[in-house]
């Protein structure tokens, strides 16, 4: 087993390894950018270096920084956590080339995965259902125009190396195939470096059902069921829960098994997820990519089925077998998973900031990963996510009360978060009855007046606050804003005139 592991991330994901690998008994190295000095991560590891500046193309995403430091400290593996490099095959490959050990799945994974139409291409070869769409990369408007009328309108248009939200558009006729094919090729190009796009039919109320699988170097491969991550604002995703409540049971195992087969035909190793493309309508399912990674949602699965993810990340980077076969493997109850994000719940820009009070929900089957603390300065470098809160329950309406409860507790001051945009998604019969959408968002709540997505803020606060408001703006505006008359002033004035 290994003795020291170091982190390359930050914030809630390097808390949660930290935390994982006091419990095996092995010392945690923690990096930091200079605006992350004060973040948790750098004062719960046992020891912790400073990598270079705020930006991250200066500090976390500088490959030779992170082994040099590695290098220093004696450290025998480093866990990448999710972003940043976690899914960069060239930082994986150097790390082994240091004779450190990388958690997580090997190079080969990583490439192989890495490029969705590759991927597309692999999956196809493997039987794995894939969306309808162009054979290739498209070469040009003309190519796009011919292909999207083979395929038939809606088509998605979607960067190979895309990701994160980032090189994806919908073109619902011809009309608006130029502009979106136009605007894909220019993200992927700014955004990855490559602009390669290619086009599928476009899924008609897609839900994102994902899939997590694990796999070890002795040629083992399970699943672990599937997580329901259509909430989602700007394509990312802000609720997650386990079990979806749209997949029938034996649908559910053919996932599980299409996607074991997926990660099986590139010997795949460590924690995985397959996304698929789900029909609520048709209950098909459709390959659209796999992260090669732990996912920000990884608690849920955890929660329902009782297994350490980042655990059982170490323990098979050190060589071991999983430590579960496939027929030991249950879905017990529900869980849920919101994200707490620093940003403005109406049009969801970060709002980085210095967090006034913070109050951490409590409570059984109540769990908290994140990093905020009073007093802290969230950076505007990084991702304005600083917590997420999951519950469980035995069935999902208990599931939902308790989350409601825990949301109610949740207290962030000093920055603006979308707690309130949660409390409201909770409360929505499309979410209650389980119908919702990946545009549900977009449908449902953008574009909602203030007054409505602020309901659940009892009216004598927003009294209270505009007092306060009106109070610190009379003292701070100028005298010369009143326009007083000054009679010491005109008395002067007319003296002056009379000489």
């Amino acid at each position: 087993m290994f003795k020291r592991v170091l982190i390359a991330n930050r914030g809630e994901i390097a808390i949660r390894v930290i935390r994982c690998c006091r419990e095996l008994g092995i010392e945690t190295i923690a990096v930091y950018s200079e605006a992350d000095r004060n973040s948790a991560h750098v004062l719960l590891a046992d020891r912790a270096y400073m990598i270079g500046p705020g930006p991250s193309k200066e500090s976390y995403l500088v490959v030779d920084k992170i082994i040099d430091v590695a290098k220093e400290c004696g450290a025998d593996a480093i866990h990448p956590g999710y972003g940043f490099l976690s899914e960069n095959a060239d930082f994986a490959r150097k790390v082994e080339e240091a004779g450190i050990t990388f958690i997580g799945p090997t190079p080969d994974n990583i490439i192989a995965m890495g490029d969705k139409l590759s991927s597309r291409d692999l999956m196809i070869e493997a039987g794995v259902p894939t969306v309808p769409g162009s054979d290739g990369v498209i070469r040009d408007l003309d190519h796009a125009k011919s292909e999207s009328e083979r395929i038939g309108y809606p088509v998605m248009i979607k960067a190979s190396a895309g990701g994160g939200g980032k090189g994806i558009r919908v073109a619902h006729g011809p009309d608006e195939l130029a502009s979106a094919f136009r605007a894909c090729q220019f993200e992927g190009k700014n955004y990855f470096g490559d602009d390669r796009v290619f086009i599928e039919r476009f899924i008609q109320n897609p839900k994102h059902i994902e899939i997590q699988v694990f796999g070890d170097k002795h040629g083992n491969v399970v699943h672990l069921f599937e997580r329901e991550c259509s909430v989602q604002r700007r394509n990312q995703k802000i609720i997650e829960e386990s079990p979806s409540i749209s997949v029938p049971q034996e649908v559910r195992e053919e996932m599980g098994r299409v996607a074991v087969r997926a990660a099986e035909t590139i010997s795949y190793v460590g924690a995985g997820t397959v996304e698929f493309i789900f029909d609520n309508s048709t209950k098909e399912f459709f390959f659209m990519e796999m992260n090669t990674r732990l996912q920000v949602e990884h608690p849920i699965t955890e929660m329902v089925t009782g297994v350490d993810l980042v655990q059982e990340q170490i323990f098979v980077a050190a060589g071991r077998k999983l430590s579960f076969k496939q027929e030991e493997i249950t879905q017990k109850g529900h869980s849920i998973e919101v994200r707490i994000c620093a940003e403005d719940p109406v049009n969801f820009t970060p709002c980085p900031g210095k967090i006034r009070r913070c109050r951490i929900p409590q409570g059984p089957f109540v769990r908290v990963d994140g990093y905020a603390y009073p007093g802290y300065e969230i950076p505007i470098y990084y991702d304005p996510m600083i917590a997420k809160l999951i519950v469980w329950g035995h069935s999902r309406e208990e599931c939902i009360r308790r989350l409601k409860r825990a949301l109610a507790e949740f207290m962030l001051t000093g920055v603006k978060s979308n707690i309130v945009l949660h409390k409201n998604i909770l409360d929505h019969p499309t979410f209650l009855d389980g119908t919702y959408t990946t545009q549900f968002i977009d449908k449902e709540i953008k574009g909602k007046r203030q007054r409505q997505l602020f309901m659940f803020v009892d009216e004598h606060v927003f009294l209270i606050s505009a007092a306060i408001s009106a109070y610190k703006d009379s003292k701070s505006r100028d005298i010369s804003d009143f326009n007083l008359a000054s009679r010491w002033k005109d008395v002067g004035r007319q003296k002056s005139l009379r000489v």
